[in-house]
C-alpha cells in the first residue's frame, strides 16, 4: 500500500505549534533559521510566541506553515521515516509539496509564499472580503446558492463531501450562507481569514505572482504531485508552474485530489504540519484510508511505528 504525504494551508496554524518536536530535534531550528534569513524577520519567534494577530497575517502565515511542513518533513527524514510515493497540499500546501517533491528549493519557496501573501492581501481591501464553511449540502446546491447571489461569490474548496467553503465579496459571502441555509444546510460557518482565497476576487494578484513564478526556479517533480486545480498528478515543470497559477483564482479540489491518489493505491498518508485538519477530511472523503498526523512529538512516533513496513 503506498505512502502519500499531505500539507495543510492557511488555519492549521497557532503560536507554538511543533514546540515539543522542536525543543528536541534541531532540525526545527535549523529550518526556521533558514526561512528567516530569507526572509529577513524571525520567522521562529512569530510561530514560538506570537502575537496570534501578526502569525494570522497572510505573508507571515504562509511562510510559516511552509517551513513548519518542511521542518516536520526533515525530522521524519532524519529519524529514517519511509518516503512518500507521492504528495499532495491543501492551498498554500500545494508549495510545501512541490518541495517535498524537489521541485522547488526551500529557501526560495519561502520567499514566494511570502510574496505571495502580500499579492493576496492586496488584492482585496481589508473587510471587502469574505469566506464560510457550509456543511451538509451538496456541491451541487451550494453551486446553485452561490449563482443566485448578487455579487461574487463562488465555491472556493471542495473538502469532501458535505463540506464547501465559499469565498467572495462579505456581503455576496454573507448572502450565500442565507441562502444556504434555506436550502437545509446543517451549518454555515464564517471562517477567520484576511483574504478570500480561491475565488474571482484574487485576479488583481495573478499577473505578479505570474511573473514570480516566472522567474521561480521550479523543476520537474521527483514523485507526483497532485495539484489542487486539476486533482491530477504531475511531475512536469512547466504543468506543475501553471497549475500553481490557476489555482489562486480556482477552487481547491481536495476531495477529487485524495480520491485521485486512493485510486493509484495510495492508503496511508501523512499529514505533515500542525494539527489533523486533514486527517479529518480524508476520513470523510474513504473512510479505508488511514493518516497520521506528525505534528506533535507523540503523534510523530506513532505515525514512525505505523508507517514502519511501508
Amino acid at each position: 500500500m503506498g505512502l502519500g504525504f499531505l500539507f495543510p494551508g492557511q488555519g492549521a496554524q497557532v503560536v507554538g505549534m511543533v514546540g515539543d518536536i522542536g525543543a528536541v530535534e534541531g532540525a526545527v531550528s535549523s529550518r526556521f533559521e533558514e526561512a528567516s534569513d530569507a526572509l529577513g524577520l524571525d520567522l521562529g519567534d512569530v510561530v514560538a510566541n506570537g502575537p496570534v494577530e501578526r502569525l494570522n497575517q497572510t505573508e507571515v502565515t504562509q511562510p510559516a506553515l511552509l517551513t513548519t511542513g518542511i521542518a516536520l518533513l526533515d525530522v521524519w527524514r532524519l529519524r529514517n521515516g519511509a518516503e512518500p510515493e507521492v504528495v499532495a497540499g491543501h492551498s498554500l500546501g500545494e508549495y510545501s509539496a512541490l518541495v517535498a517533491a524537489g521541485s522547488l528549493e526551500f529557501a526560495a519557496a519561502v520567499v514566494l509564499v511570502h510574496e505571495r501573501g502580500k499579492l493576496m492581501q492586496g488584492a482585496v481591501p481589508a473587510g471587502q472580503g469574505a469566506m464560510a464553511a457550509i456543511l451538509g449540502l451538496d456541491d451541487a446546491v451550494v453551486e446553485e446558492c452561490c449563482q443566485g447571489i448578487d455579487g461574487t461569490v463562488t465555491p472556493a474548496n471542495y473538502n469532501s463531501s458535505g463540506q464547501v467553503v465559499i469565498a467572495g465579496a462579505a456581503d455576496a459571502v454573507a448572502a450565500a450562507i442565507d441562502a444556504c441555509k434555506t436550502r437545509g444546510a446543517r451549518r454555515a460557518v464564517p471562517l477567520d481569514v484576511s483574504v478570500p482565497s480561491h475565488c474571482a476576487l484574487m485576479a488583481p494578484a495573478s499577473d505578479p505572482l505570474a511573473e514570480l513564478l516566472s522567474q521561480a526556479d521550479i523543476r520537474d517533480s521527483r514523485i507526483p504531485v497532485v495539484q489542487n486545480y486539476s486533482a491530477a498528478a504531475s511531475t512536469d515543470r512547466a504543468t506543475l508552474r501553471d497549475n500553481l497559477l490557476r489555482q489562486l483564482v480556482s477552487p481547491v479540489r481536495w476531495a477529487e485530489s485524495v480520491g485521485t491518489m486512493a485510486q493509484s493505491g495510495t492508503g496511508v498518508f501523512v499529514e505533515c504540519g500542525p494539527g489533523s485538519v486533514l486527517a479529518g477530511l480524508a476520513r470523510r472523503i474513504d473512510r479505508s484510508l488511514s493518516v497520521h498526523g506528525i505534528g506533535t512529538l507523540d503523534g510523530l512516533e506513532a505515525a514512525l511505528e505505523a508507517c514502519a513496513g511501508l
